[in-house]
């Protein structure tokens, strides 16, 4: 690896020490309905957007809240005795991205056949603090 790779990893694993994120591939539900299911929580503190994904009668919650449990053990892995109401957390960032598609065929009428797609998504969950951004803009 050259000089520049290296630096410019060295560079984006001291920046993923401060960031906490889970992220889960290959989810089969469209990437549309969960991108309804994730501006729900985007920008919401922990407590109150576990309580909207609990609560929510769409069938991709399910899957956004145990992602977003991930996200906070991911967290307390890394603080270690850290209290999470004290910390501030709150969802800063949430990406769906489409993942692939299955194509199926299913029987249409005079013997045709219709494409059916059978899509999936990728989702990538980030946590943030409220007190270390504070310090950090009163700091510069």
């Amino acid at each position: 690896m050259g000089v520049r790779k290296r630096k410019s990893a060295e560079v984006r694993k001291e920046n993923n020490k401060s960031t906490y994120f889970a992220r889960l591939n290959d989810v089969p539900t469209s990437p549309r309905k969960m991108r309804l299911v994730a501006d729900l929580v985007r920008n919401v503190n922990v407590e109150q957007a576990l309580a909207i994904l609990k609560h929510s009668p769409k069938e991709a919650s399910d899957r956004l809240y145990k992602l977003l449990l991930s996200a906070i053990s991911n967290w307390q892995a890394k603080n270690q005795g850290a209290r999470m109401e004290e910390a501030h957390l709150f969802v800063s960032e949430v990406f769906v991205d489409s993942g692939r598609q299955l194509k199926r065929i299913r029987t249409a009428p005079q013997g045709r056949a219709n494409r059916i797609r059978k899509r999936s998504n990728h989702i990538t969950l980030f946590l943030n603090s409220r007190v270390e951004l504070n310090t950090e803009i009163t700091n510069n």
